[in-house]
């Protein structure tokens, strides 16, 4: 029996001898390899990804020059007619309608209040091409914590009642949005600039757990008053303090619109006298939602007739309850009874009965997790004898509610330092977590055990829903991800990048479209198996919360911009809009779609009746 020398006498390698690995050392070079061309994957992979939102923002900028100079040429012909002939030809059409009529009625001339000076028209169509709101930049939204809601005061200008409930109602076909994604604290000029790519965060820390609900205070004013979806087709509700000195007469301002083409979504940042419908421009408003083909091509979607009518889509809705919470409500749910309301603020779950109307005080406070950690998600089992409460902690909180005095069954406890959404499956069996460390984490509610995690998301997952028929699990993430997890074979099946943080989304019912609601102010929705979506661009600011209704033809979201947005599935035609008075962090649908729930940044909770 031959002995083999320990390592330390084996003879070196002399020249000319071949060097052999061994079977581990080869894999571990194969697997080196592999990891290097994966990076270079992903960095060629991001780079296509600039490429072509740069080539979509230079056709944005094509189109828009393309109708200011229509609009000078316009101008310039308009400024050619004296209002002599102007008023011949008034004149003759005047007689042409009235041979048909009784005679006596005196022809007068055009006003003269009706002539629009070139350089004053010119001036307002710059004025609201340039117009962009102020956003917090980027690294102040990802870093703040929901303690600098806590104590946001109501702006000065808004009156303490009485949200706005409008509708942009069309899609205007005039140029593409004015882009707000890369705003960083200053007024943009008109031209857009390219996009760059949200980079991709570090993990999170224990001591500074970031999340969606980590935003500052909004900056834009609430604008109050209600208008009714009469008014919407052919009046304007009044601008805000925009600040402007140009005027019409009121015979231009009565310019009569068609319904089915675009409303002005913002009158508020509208310079005062600025047309409500330019001619010859889709009644002048910017679109706001778009089809994104698969090579990227962007077009504004024309709304069909039926956009905002039929069975089963809301005219508007009303606030019935304001439910003052005491703390930033950063969680919110309504039972399938439609009696009770939870809200999730700082250590604490309130429950509030909405059966009646008047006043309210909770009925029940649920004391969760620690007393200054905050709720992120609660979720209601159908029956409503179960309650599941996840949050600034590494444990999920299982109330019992059918006990005169509700109680914790069960805690669930995982490895990760915070949970940011939660999901029930159709069976009631599974409850998902999204944790912030990036895993998603199966839980059996029976046997209150750990079933399986799902890992994937390089940084925090913060949104979740599931498939109606519980096959198919749809997770966003802080490292600009949508992925969609194979519950039964435990895998993930599709990925989509994106070049902004995902703070919510939403699975839709009854068909195969998934909304998702960006850090960058989009919502977009994707088609699951097709490369087909839509973008909309009604939010100002990061959208914080997304809810389809249960019968699939709507769904809602809510925005660090006061917003909530009702939005027609899948092409996003504005159904109403809703302005509060401070960021609207969460909200849920009922199950019979009559409701709406909302919490928001100034401590208190909003329900909405929906009116069809």
């Amino acid at each position: 029996m031959t002995s083999v020398p320990p390592p330390s006498l084996q003879v070196p390698l002399q020249a000319g001898q071949s060097f052999k690995f061994t079977v581990l050392e080869t894999l571990d070079r194969i697997k080196e390899e592999f990891q290097f061309l994966q990076a270079q994957y992903h960095s060629l992979k991001l780079e296509c990804e600039k490429l072509a939102s740069e080539k979509t923002e230079m056709q944005r900028h094509y189109i828009m020059v393309s109708h200011q100079q229509q609009v000078v040429q316009a101008v310039e012909r308009a400024k050619q007619v004296t209002m002599a002939e102007l008023n011949t030809i008034i004149g003759q059409q005047q007689l042409q309608h009235l041979s048909h009529h009784a005679p006596g009625i005196p022809l007068t001339p055009h006003p003269s209040g009706l002539s629009l000076g070139a350089s004053s028209g010119l001036l307002a169509l710059t004025g609201a091409l340039g117009v962009s709101a102020h956003m917090t930049s980027k690294d102040e939204r990802n870093h703040l914590d929901p303690e600098n809601l806590r104590g946001e005061p109501l702006e000065p200008s808004s009156p303490p009642c009485s949200p706005a409930l409008h509708s942009p109602h069309g899609n205007g076909l005039a140029r593409p949005p004015t882009l707000r994604k890369e705003l960083t604290g200053t007024p943009s000029p008109p031209v857009p600039s390219p996009p760059s790519h949200s980079p991709n965060t570090s993990k999170i820390k224990d001591s500074a757990l970031r999340s969606p609900f980590s935003l500052a205070p909004s900056t834009y004013p609430a604008h109050f008053g209600v208008v009714s979806h009469a008014g919407l087709n052919g009046e304007l509700a009044s601008p805000g303090n925009f600040g402007g000195s140009l005027s019409l007469s009121p015979q231009m301002s009565a310019y009569t619109r068609n319904p089915n083409v675009a409303y002005e979504s913002r009158p508020h940042i509208r310079p005062p006298g600025l047309s409500t419908a330019l001619p010859g421009s889709s009644g002048g408003k910017p679109a706001y939602s778009f089809h994104v083909s698969a090579d990227g091509q962007m077009q504004p979607v024309p709304f069909p007739p039926d956009a905002l009518h039929g069975p089963g889509i809301p005219r508007h809705a009303r606030q019935i309850h304001t439910l003052n919470h005491g703390e930033v409500v950063c969680a919110v749910t309504i039972s399938t009874s439609t009696r009770h309301v939870y809200t999730g603020g700082k250590g604490c779950v309130k429950v509030w009965d909405i059966s009646q109307p008047g006043s309210k005080s909770p009925m029940a406070q649920l004391d969760c997790l620690n007393r200054d950690n905050y709720i992120r998600s609660c979720k209601i089992l159908p029956d409503g004898r179960t309650l599941i409460v996840g949050g600034e902690a590494s444990t999920l909180s299982i109330w019992d509610l059918a006990t005169p005095t509700p109680r914790i069954k069960a805690e669930l406890t995982s490895s990760a330092p915070a949970c940011y959404a939660l999901a029930i499956s159709p069976d009631n069996k599974v409850c998902f977590s999204c944790c912030s460390d990036g895993n998603i984490v199966v839980w059996d509610l029976h046997n209150q055990t750990l079933v399986r995690q799902f890992q994937g998301h390089t940084d925090g997952a913060s949104c979740i829903d599931i498939s109606n028929d519980g096959t198919k699990l749809w997770t966003g993430g802080l490292d600009n991800t949508v992925r969609c997890w194979d519950l039964r074979e435990g895998r993930q099946l599709q990925q989509h990048d994106f070049t902004s943080q995902i703070f919510s989304l939403g699975y839709c019912p009854t068909g195969e479209w998934l909304a998702v609601g960006m850090e960058s102010s989009n919502v977009e929705v994707l088609h699951v198996s097709k490369p087909d979506k839509y973008q909309l661009h009604l939010h100002e600011s990061c959208v914080l919360s997304l809810k389809f209704a249960y019968c699939g033809k709507w769904f809602v979201s809510t925005g660090k911009d006061n917003l909530l947005n009702a939005w027609r599935t899948p092409y996003g035609a504005s159904i109403f809009q809703s302005k509060e008075s401070s960021s609207v962090l969460s909200c849920d649908v009922s199950p019979d779609d009559k409701y709406i729930v909302t919490g928001s940044g100034d401590k208190k909770a909003t329900v909405y009746e929906v009116v069809y």
